[in-house]
């Protein structure tokens, strides 16, 4: 047996054995290494680890999952909510679609799929259950819609993309998440507006308290947080900022709307989120440096180059080729979380996407929104996980729900494939290079 199917086979093997994905991708390296290459090449395990993460663009995930966590302390999402409330009114499925809103703006603060579920699930699931919700839809509904955050700026997933594949402007990237960010999130309304209506839930009378809300007093409430997406994105466009300046400054904007506006963030509390930021960090920092001894092994040993061929001689058909990596890329995505996806699979899938000359941009996009179908599948679906926790169910309990709004995102999938100017277009009009 080759040196890199023995590779590949002990990653499947410690993986189904429980091992953590950081770890699997270090040792298989490793024993790639020996077997396919010589022990004494384990000295360069340090080598490549470090390469790895000594990126500079990688100091924008932490800075990005530390302004999530500032946000969510701030209390920025009840803002938000509120907000939401008071603009959409006592309708059926009022609350499902502020669920969905709210996602989507927090999405653009925390570039994380994980934490926007757990901010948002806090303070809309009490509402949405006393407004007749079944606890399981609500769940699911938030998870859906907190996926979005892998697409609308900043993304964690776009920045480790835009790394891992050369030659492609983060800036664009951003802008290209934009839109499809937006159509999944409308993807989102249509079945829950829909099942609001048939099943009778929230039957267009007011939630208790959101009669007394006015537009304009929780607008300015809520303009902090609004402004948030606009300084990360505004600062980029116009060159105020590079990507990982942009995180900095989304940080100190954090701190200081959670101290001087919201009023809900002491400075004591700065030190604890600092360090659940590092912890956060440190575990995909973690990946990001085993992963590379897996990228380095898999490079020497031809195995990412042969996998290639393979995918290749499939068919001649780039649209056959595109839908079977799209399904491949969906089990994966209820497997493993979108970093180690990118990691494990862009090596294989940069000499596809050039053979074929598929815009990487595009690419990127269609790769995330895979991947974010893939936070909210069972069996292991992040996002479902931190929503049934808060929620107070079991997973299984969603299966159901989850597979309308699979349907409802891979339609938005569909349409970013089939019309790529969707994700395209603006960074066109924004001179970015696509």
């Amino acid at each position: 047996m080759s040196p890199d199917l023995w590779m590949l086979l002990a990653f499947a093997g410690l993986l189904i054995a429980g091992v953590p994905v950081a770890f699997s991708l270090g040792l298989a390296g490793a024993i790639g290494i020996v077997i396919g290459l010589s022990p004494e090449m384990l000295a360069t395990l340090g080598t490549n680890t470090y390469n790895s993460i000594a990126k500079y663009p990688l100091i924008a995930i932490p800075l990005f999952i530390l302004t999530g966590l500032l946000f969510e302390r701030a209390g920025v999402a009840l803002r938000l909510v509120r907000f939401a409330q008071a603009l959409i009114g006592p309708r059926h499925g009022g609350l499902a679609v502020v669920a969905v809103l709210v996602c989507m703006i927090m999405g653009g603060m925390s570039g994380s799929g994980p934490a926007d579920a757990a901010a948002v699930a806090m303070v809309m699931l009490p509402s949405m259950t006393k407004a007749g919700y079944p606890k399981p839809f609500s769940a699911t509904l938030i998870a859906a819609s907190a996926s979005t955050a892998i697409l609308i700026p900043p993304s964690v997933a776009l920045i480790l993309y835009s790394i891992v594949v050369p030659g492609v402007d983060l800036r664009a990237l951003f802008a290209a998440g934009l839109f499809p960010g937006i159509l999944a999130g409308l993807a989102m309304m249509v079945p829950a507006l829909l099942l609001s209506r048939r099943y009778g839930w929230e039957g267009g009378t007011p939630v208790e308290g959101a009669e007394h809300l006015k537009v304009g007093e929780t607008f300015k409430q809520a303009l902090p947080a609004l402004f948030a997406p606009v300084l990360i994105l505004g600062g980029l466009r116009s060159g105020l900022f590079t990507p990982t300046e942009a995180a900095v400054a989304a940080v100190a904007y954090g701190i200081v709307v959670g101290l001087f506006f919201t009023r809900e963030l002491k400075w004591r509390d700065l030190w604890s989120l600092f360090g659940e930021a590092a912890v956060i960090s440190g575990v995909v920092m973690l990946i990001i440096a085993l992963a590379g001894i897996f990228a380095w092994a898999g490079t020497m040993l031809g195995t990412f180059r042969d996998m290639a061929e393979w995918i290749i001689g499939l068919s001649d058909s780039g649209v056959m080729l595109l839908l079977l990596i799209m399904l491949a890329v969906l089990v994966a995505g209820m497997l493993l979380d979108a970093i180690s996806i990118y990691l494990i699979l862009m090596p294989i899938l940069i000499p596809v996407m050039q053979h074929f000359e598929w815009n990487p941009v595009w690419f990127g996009i269609l790769l995330a929104m895979n991947i974010a179908i893939g936070q909210f599948t069972p069996p292991v679906a992040v996002n479902l996980m931190v929503t049934t926790e808060v929620a107070k169910i079991r997973l299984e309990q969603t299966i159901g729900w989850a597979l309308i709004f699979v349907v409802a995102m891979g339609s938005a999938l569909a349409l970013v494939a089939i019309f790529p100017e969707i994700a395209l277009w603006l960074p066109r009009v924004l001179g970015y290079n696509v």
